[in-house]
This record gives C-alpha cells, sequence and structure tokens, in this order.
C-alpha cells in the first residue's frame, strides 16, 4: 500500500540515537553508527522521532510500504517489557553478591581498587607571588577524572560507577597528543583508556560487559589518525552492537600534532 513513512537521510545522520529512544513503536535501530528504519510494518507515520533529530536527517515521505501493523507492534513491547522485568529480576537477586565487587573491585591490589573522585568545578589558583601574578601556571588546571582504575583491562564489568554514566573509551596516546583532554573530553564521564597494540587480547568482550550491565547513558570513543587505532574503535563499536541496547556514540578523532580530525 502506498502511506506517509519516514525517510532517514543518512548522510546527516550522526548516529546519536535519539530517533531510536523516541520511537515507541521499535521501528528504528541503530546500524554502523547511522540510524536505519528496519521495520516498516512498526513506523505509525506519526513522526514521534522527527523533533528529537539534532542534524534534520528525518522526514515524512509517501511511498509503497508494509501497512503499519499494530498487533506486532503490541507483540514486541510486551517481549521487550518481559525481558526488562527479567533482567531487574535477575539483577535483583544477584545484587548482594555482587555488591562487594562492585563497591571493592580489585581490593587484592592497591593500584587497582575502585575509587571515585570528586573534583571542584572551576580550576583554584594559588597563592602567588607578584612575579607569579602574570604567570599563566599561576592557575591550577583541575582533574575531571572521575574514577580509577582507567585501564579498561583493570575496571571491573560492573561498578557503581557506571550508574547513568557517560563512558569515554579513550586510546592512550590522545591525552598525550590532545591539550585540553581532561576539559573537551574526560569532564563529567567515565574514562576508559587503552592501546589495541600493546595490550594482548581484544577489548571486545570486557566493553561488551560494561555495556551490557550498567546503565551507560552514551559512549564517546577518542581515537588517534594511526592504523592502529582502529582496534579501539572496532572493539567499542562491537561492544555496543553485542550489548544489544541502543546508546548514543560517537568517534573522535585525534591528529599526531594534537588538532581533532574534521
Amino acid at each position: 500500500m502506498r502511506r506517509q513513512i519516514i525517510h532517514i537521510d543518512e548522510e546527516k545522520c550522526n548516529g546519536c540515537g535519539l530517533c531510536a529512544a523516541a520511537c515507541h513503536e521499535g521501528a528504528i535501530d541503530i546500524i554502523d553508527g547511522k540510524a536505519r528504519l528496519v521495520r516498516e510494518n512498526f513506523c505509525d507515520g506519526f513522526g514521534d522521532c522527527l523533533p528529537g533529530c539534532p542534524t534534520g536527517a528525518i522526514t515524512f515521505e509517501e511511498r509503497e510500504a508494509p501497512a503499519y501493523d499494530e498487533a506486532a507492534v503490541k507483540a514486541s513491547q510486551k517481549k521487550k517489557e518481559a525481558e526488562k522485568m527479567n533482567e531487574k529480576m535477575s539483577a535483583a537477586g544477584n545484587q548482594a553478591a555482587h555488591k562487594g565487587n562492585r563497591m571493592h573491585a580489585g581490593a587484592g591490589c592497591p593500584g587497582s581498587r575502585m575509587m571515585s573522585f570528586a573534583h571542584r568545578e572551576e580550576p583554584v589558583k594559588k597563592e602567588e607571588s607578584a612575579e607569579e601574578a602574570v604567570s599563566p601556571a599561576a592557575s591550577r588546571p583541575v582533574s575531571r577524572l572521575m574514577q580509577w582504575p582507567v585501564q579498561i583491562k583493570l575496571m571491573p564489568a560492573e561498578a557503581d560507577i557506571y550508574d547513568g554514566a557517560k563512558l569515554l573509551i579513550a586510546a592512550d596516546c590522545t591525552a598525550y597528543a590532545y591539550a585540553n583532554m581532561h576539559e573537551d573530553f574526560m569532564k563529567g564521564k567515565v574514562t576508559l583508556i587503552g592501546c589495541p597494540k600493546l595490550d594482548a587480547g581484544d577489548y571486545t568482550e570486557k566493553l561488551t560487559e560494561i555495556i551490557k550491565n550498567n546503565d551507560i547513558k552514551s559512549v564517546t570513543i577518542v581515537r588517534m589518525e594511526v592504523p592502529c587505532c582502529g582496534g579501539l574503535q572496532r572493539a567499542a563499536e562491537n561492544a555496543l552492537k553485542a550489548s544489544g541496547k541502543f546508546i548514543p556514540w560517537q568517534v573522535v578523532t585525534v591528529t599526531r600534532d594534537g588538532d581533532i580530525l574534521d
């Protein structure tokens, strides 16, 4: 039948995931970092997904499409609700057993024991002499690191620090190449770092556990422009897919001389 249905311009789409979250029928998925209408019979043509799109990638079009299948939508919604309820019940049943691990992960080694930090909002000026008063060094920057440890392999799969967190997955070298790493990327995020060229194995399994087992709100991947950093990006992307969740994510590439690659 010919009817009104949404159209997604993949060139404009930034993969933020807001449209997928706004579509109560579940017609939209995020695939390879782009929003796609994967269930045409789930799209009711009302456009709940339109207002939230920050890039204007979603519009209406009239074309041949399957009829809106309300029964299939309701069945899918009931299935998802049941799955969420099962997950909550399972989590509640295991909460006591996991609480010690969540709060004291890495207790066997002081260097990998889980800790969270609260920092001042603004840099604090230290006491300065007349000579120092004109020096930029007189104002000490504030660390934006929210937790310890930071290495992907040392981070627990579950921890209270992840609850409602924005996740930053960054290549080791980015903090040295990009001067304003703390303010531009780390502020307000749980930071995980790694180097696929130096670390043995793949990060995918660990990142999947973290994303799947916790209430992660968004994922930012910051990598270097060098080819080996592609391993970190692929691991994060594969983890997002394997988690089964629709989470807004983005990739930022830093050049070797400290710029952001457009």
